[in-house]
């Protein structure tokens, strides 16, 4: 298949020493072979950061 789960990690939380939020998507291996980065909202630091993707399994 080529859609593949990705875990996508905070890059700014844990320089503040704080915990990172983790979400899940997916890509598509086909298209897409570097790895994936995004905004998304970090509710432990209470604002848009961005995620990106960290080594799975």
């Amino acid at each position: 298949m080529p859609r593949e789960h990705i875990i996508l990690e905070c890059t700014e939380a844990r320089a503040e020493g704080q915990r990172p939020s983790r979400y899940m998507s997916t890509r598509n291996k086909k298209t897409q072979q570097e790895r994936v980065e995004k905004k998304k909202y970090n509710p432990f630091l209470q604002r848009h950061t961005l995620h990106r993707e960290i080594k799975g399994k």
